[in-house]
């Protein structure tokens, strides 16, 4: 199919759930897409079983004319993370670093592993024999929030300030690390060359730390840019150009390109806004990059919906995804638990700090398009049924049920 008509369907399809969600469902703009989007895809699945009207195929055809890795990965997720990180306060950031920088770092990498060493045991306990680097690739791709899904759903909750900036800067940052740790274990598992230990971890600051000096540097540059410019077209054009154009040189540059976003988006949603911007700059740029955001978050989830139609949708590989929800859940409860019990010495935490955190940290279209970029020889299949259960359940079960764990209007977190 056409790349064009596969745009063109699918933008006629975000418009046309969102119409139904709006009047029907109600639901935040993401749960009820993906519901939607699930149900009707789901029914043409059903459909087509009984009178053969080859809608797989169909399916089929669109999806591979996509390609919802690369669409995500190296076209939407700039733009999304930038959106995002624009309304941020790095202030707020700033007095919360400490704690945003464990979870988003070591809370990551103990998530990956407590995963893949449950997903491991339990292969060997049901005979199925994953490999430990397979098991840790689903650790790496399912242990990240996803920053798309959490700070929707979190405006909409309405959560006390402290607690959404320690989720949202939690999320903002943590995708970026989980990428980094996924395509250095896809490098080792794919046996590209002689990966050390200590080739990892350099590998992993270039990555990491040279994307937030780069999104450091390109924001800078933007922002000298936009303080000499009085005229809010060519100024949104400018964060426009930043974004695109300097995630496609971190991505050529072999740097975080989610991070340099982030981190570019902070700078300029904080400095910029402040110093560069007339009231009616900001109010233009606002406007901008929220319909940005809105019409990407709604072709993100009716393509996450329309994955389903493409599955391996086997007995064992469903069973499979129904034990890893709660598998995830655990790791990412115990991952957070460690960090803030430590780091009770120098900071004070509520009770149910750690659950709240561990549920509201939804997945979503990243783990998916990260389990779509696996070759066939790592169990792509298993780990992409897997992963998209996992991602289903956090964003209709968690993220429906988020309002109704948050201490409203309670101060300190």
């Amino acid at each position: 199919m056409d790349p064009i008509n596969a745009i063109a369907i699918l933008i006629t399809l975000a418009a046309g759930f969102a119409f139904l969600n709006y009047h029907f469902v109600k639901a935040p703009m993401s749960i009820g897409l993906m519901l939607i989007s699930l149900g009707v895809f789901l029914g043409l699945l059903l459909t087509d079983q009984f009178m053969d009207l080859s809608v797989r195929d169909y399916a089929d055809m669109l999806v591979k004319s996509i390609d919802f890795r690369k669409v995500l990965l190296e076209g939407m997720l700039g733009l999304l993370l930038f959106a995002g990180a624009l309304h941020v306060d790095v202030n707020d950031l700033a007095e919360q670093k400490l704690e945003i920088g464990i979870f988003a770092s070591v809370g990551v990498m103990l998530s990956t592993g407590l995963v893949a060493m449950a997903v491991y045991g339990l292969s060997r306990l049901f005979g199925a024999g994953i490999e430990p680097v397979v098991c840790l690739l689903f650790g790496a791709l399912i242990s990240p929030t996803d920053p798309i899904a959490v700070l929707g759903i979190l405006k909409k909750a309405g959560a006390p300030k402290n607690l959404e900036i320690k989720i949202a800067g939690e999320s903002l940052f943590n995708d970026g690390i989980g990428v980094v740790i996924f395509l250095i274990l896809l490098e080792i598992a794919t046996g590209q060359g002689h990966v050390t230990s200590g080739f990892a971890l350099l590998l992993f600051v270039k990555e990491a730390v040279g994307g937030a000096l780069f999104g450091f540097a390109a924001g800078y540059g933007a922002y000298r840019l936009l303080k000499s410019v009085n005229n809010y077209q060519v100024e949104v054009l400018l964060t426009l150009a930043l974004v695109i154009g300097g995630y496609a040189l971190a991505s050529g540059l072999h740097i975080s390109g989610p991070i340099a976003m982030v981190v570019a988006g902070l700078l300029i949603g904080n400095h910029g806004r402040r110093l560069a911007m007339s009231d009616h700059t900001r109010e233009h740029l606002d406007t901008f990059w929220e319909l940005v955001d809105v019409i990407l978050n709604a072709i993100l989830y009716v393509l996450i919906g329309l994955e389903v139609l493409v599955l391996t949708l086997r007995g064992d590989y469903l069973l499979a995804g129904v034990i890893a929800v709660p598998v995830v859940l655990l790791a990412r409860l115990v991952s957070l638990g460690i960090p803030v019990t430590l780091l009770k010495r120098w900071r004070s935490f509520e009770l149910d700090a750690v659950f709240i955190m561990t549920w509201s940290g939804l997945r979503g279209g990243i783990s998916v398009a990260l389990a779509l970029s696996l070759p066939e020889e790592c169990h792509r299949e298993l780990i992409l049924t897997m992963t998209y259960l996992v991602v289903v359940f956090s964003v209709l079960v968690q993220g429906l049920t988020i309002k109704k764990i948050l201490p409203p209007g309670r101060g300190s977190f």
